[in-house]
């Protein structure tokens, strides 16, 4: 039993070892790469500083802008493609920082194909579309909205998809809806810089939340706003594997 034990001790052990070592985060000015393979098929880099590595930032939600650092959290994919001729990360979240300049920087194909653009399996409907309710029986749920750094954006294909789906279910289930809005107050250490998010941002999400959820439909009398600074992470799906993203955040709990 002790042998058992110890071997699991030793395999949880490398495999946390082995997580962080596949896990990145840093702050860069980004590099577009020119490549054609049709629509949208450019690749977005960026380079570690300390280290030199170029990682392939294409497959964020957020895209970069040509004129600002970005701040890059991600972890090395499995499957490595090179189709844009540098370290694939996947999954990957990129946050604009636009208080850092960045001269902007193109370079060409070099041989590289890119990629063709593949519509994200976070997708919302067209309009025209059906949006059926959420079938019965109705229990209390949790939905977790991600922000990028230093923003209460609701990002396109991400985070206005999981709202969507919040609020479609409100619509359906009735009750009460209590929004909470957090920020990652806690300075953090990233490429020599310290980042950290003012505590007036969890408010702005819950808010910016709460706009979406009755703009959707949802009462507005029933939804309730709440607020934290530097919540504890949380390991969900919700946030693509990188939980230490998962401090910028809101929760909508629905009780029907």
């Amino acid at each position: 039993m002790r042998r058992m034990m110890t071997a699991l001790l030793a395999l949880l052990s490398f495999n946390s070892v082995a997580q962080a070592a596949d896990a990145v985060r840093f702050i860069s000015c980004p590099i577009y790469r020119d490549t054609d393979a049709g629509r949208k098929s450019g690749c977005w880099l960026a380079e570690e500083r300390e280290t030199g590595r170029r990682f392939d930032i294409t497959q964020s939600a957020t895209k970069p802008d040509w004129s600002m650092a970005v701040l890059v959290e991600g972890r090395i994919a499995e499957k490595q493609d090179n189709a844009c001729g540098a370290t694939v990360l996947e999954p990957v979240r990129v946050s604009v920082l636009p208080d850092q300049a960045c001269t902007r920087a193109m370079i060409p194909a070099e041989g590289f194909p890119g990629r063709r653009f593949v519509l994200p399996p976070r997708n919302i409907r067209p309009i025209h579309a059906p949006d059926p309710a959420p079938p019965p029986s109705y229990t209390a749920r949790l939905f977790l909205i991600p922000f990028d750094y230093g923003r209460d954006f609701v990002v396109y294909q991400q985070s206005d998809w999981m709202l969507v789906n919040a609020a479609a279910y409100a619509r359906a289930a009735g009750g009460r809806v209590l929004v909470t809005g957090y920020a990652e107050t806690e300075p953090l250490r990233v490429s020599g810089q310290s980042l950290s998010e003012p505590a007036s941002l969890a408010k702005s999400r819950a808010e910016m939340a709460r706009l979406w959820l009755v703009s959707l439909g949802v009462p507005a009398d029933r939804v309730h706003l709440d607020w934290k600074p530097n919540p504890a992470p949380l390991a969900d799906p919700a946030f693509d594997g990188l939980t230490e993203t998962s401090r910028r955040r809101v929760d909508i709990r629905i009780e029907p």
